[in-house]
């Protein structure tokens, strides 16, 4: 297979795909490329920590950053509040436990 130079929003949309379909080389076949080949794009992305770069331009990049950095500041507040309520869950269940099986 000869390489040719991809851009990174045809990579994004690779990866995407992915993972909608859910099957790397299904994919991959689609589209006429190796398995290995979008695995490494992956492995690349997850390193990276997004699979958007953030653009170039300054006052696009800070806006970008905020946006990014609001979703990911409601997006912890939501983990707290499942974790605050496993936390009770688990607290009520050892209480009705103890009641049940007293010492």
């Amino acid at each position: 297979m000869t390489k040719i130079n991809r851009s990174e929003e045809f990579k994004q949309r690779i990866l995407k795909e992915c993972d909608e379909v859910g099957n790397v080389a299904l994919v991959a076949r689609r589209h006429n490329l190796s398995a290995s080949t979008v695995h490494s794009w992956r492995r690349k992305a997850v390193k990276r920590g997004t699979i958007e770069p953030l653009p170039c331009e300054a006052s696009t990049r800070l806006r970008e950053l905020e946006n990014r950095l609001e979703k990911t500041a409601t997006e912890n507040a939501t983990l707290k509040r499942i974790v605050a309520d496993k936390e009770l869950e688990l607290a009520i269940l050892r209480e009705v436990r103890d009641l049940a099986n007293p010492k």
